[in-house]
């Protein structure tokens, strides 16, 4: 993918990294950022039923992310995440959030060590049982090695980290991307102990439930879904699933206001209507434009250049290093994690944000495109495409 077509695809966030801003004036970003434009992590997927990650990271004018001993000073950190989405003083008290994604990574364990100790969180290993790592089927033998989609479950972990420190991570590697095999993974994540939630950093296109929905219908859990980073493009399954909680992205910036931070639309945030699957009812009264399942429900941090994470990621199956990574990829575990740490996810859990709206910072600014219905693409007060209901104040919206 050309750096040009990527910077369209991404609007205002991707100018900013370049150095620019919307209204095309040279500024100076910080060192970090200067000369990086954002890369997709995971090959595109061609065959059908298979999905991708939803990742992306900021990578050199070669297409290169040097190596580097140190975070991106520009990276969003734990703290800054967790201030932003007014999470200090809430705890997950064990429950585990589990992160499903396809093929394998040796060194996710020593990677995860690392980024905890940066920013000073308490230990998640194998050994203390804060950590497990098995197979689609429950096994310990795991697939494969593959570095663009253990780049993803880096940012996965990376993400639940930071946002809820003290819950249990399980992670359950698919043998492959289809949407069988991450489905059968889905299915084992539910049958873990304690899992309040599941998080699913990928998609494809839309599909029905009534072919792969028994993948993902599990009330009492929280599933979660990025809804994608192409902008405005229709149903994109498993966000576009009735069982889900879809999650699309913000550009999340600090701020001088009361919050201490501002979010707008990313213009790489997923939305649209399945041509398949049932609409919440939960979203009847909310406008949202369409007949059948609209996405996304709610939303969280995801343009990498403004509220991208700081993330310790492989660069091959035995190197790692810092980088600064976003997506939707990086909202869906915020999501999955904010579930976590509100100890609630009774019957649907995609329901229970519609009924909370209060507990949401609404996101009023910022589009991923030009649609037919303004809500699809545009932020507005209340629900739209792009942002859903809004981001977490606090988990009482969840």
């Amino acid at each position: 993918m050309k750096k040009r077509i990527l910077v369209s695809a991404l609007g205002v966030g991707a100018l900013a990294v370049a150095g620019l801003t919307s209204q095309g004036a040279t500024a100076a970003p910080p060192p970090y950022l200067a000369g990086k434009h954002a890369a997709k992590v995971c090959a595109k997927a061609t065959a059908p039923h298979t999905a991708s990650c939803h990742a992306f990271k900021l990578v050199d004018a070669a297409g290169v992310t040097p190596a580097t001993a140190a975070p991106p000073a520009t990276g969003l950190t734990p703290t800054g995440l967790r201030d932003a989405y007014k999470l200090n003083g809430l705890n997950a008290n064990g429950r585990t959030v589990a992160i499903v994604d396809a093929y394998g990574y040796p060194n996710l364990e020593r990677d995860l060590g690392v980024y905890r100790s940066q920013f000073g969180l308490s230990s998640c290993t194998i050994a203390n049982g804060c950590l497990r790592i098995i197979s689609q089927s429950g096994g310990s033998t795991l697939p494969t090695f593959n570095v663009g989609w253990a780049g993803e479950q880096a940012l996965d972990v990376d993400a639940v980290s930071a946002a809820a420190p003290d819950a249990k991570i399980v992670v359950v590697q698919a043998k492959s991307a289809s949407f069988a095999d991450l489905g059968a993974a889905v299915v084992t994540a539910s049958k873990q102990p304690g899992v309040v939630a599941i998080s699913n950093s990928y998609g494809g296109g839309d599909a029905a439930d009534s072919t792969y929905g028994t993948y993902y219908n599990h009330p009492g859990i929280a599933v979660t879904a990025s809804t994608g980073d192409d902008g405005y493009q229709g149903g994109s399954y498993p966000a576009s699933s009735s069982y889900t909680t879809a999650v699309g992205g913000t550009s999340l910036v600090s701020a001088g206001n009361t919050r201490g931070w501002s979010e707008s639309v990313w213009s790489g945030a997923g939305s649209g209507c399945s041509t398949y699957n049932t609409a919440l009812s939960a979203a009847a009264s909310f406008g949202t434009g369409c007949s059948k399942r609209a996405m996304a429900d709610v939303s969280a941090a995801a343009d990498p250049g403004k509220g991208g994470m700081a993330i310790y990621y492989p660069t091959s199956k035995t190197a790692s290093t810092w980088a600064q990574f976003g997506g939707t990829s990086e909202a869906a575990p915020i999501i999955a994690s904010v579930y976590a740490l509100s100890g609630n996810t009774s019957g649907y859990a995609n329901a229970l944000p519609y009924a909370h709206t209060g507990s949401l910072f609404d996101v009023t600014s910022g589009n991923n495109g030009s649609c037919p219905t303004t809500q699809w693409c545009t932020a507005r007060t209340g629900w739209d495409g792009p942002t859903g209901l809004g981001t977490p104040n606090g988990a009482g919206a969840f």
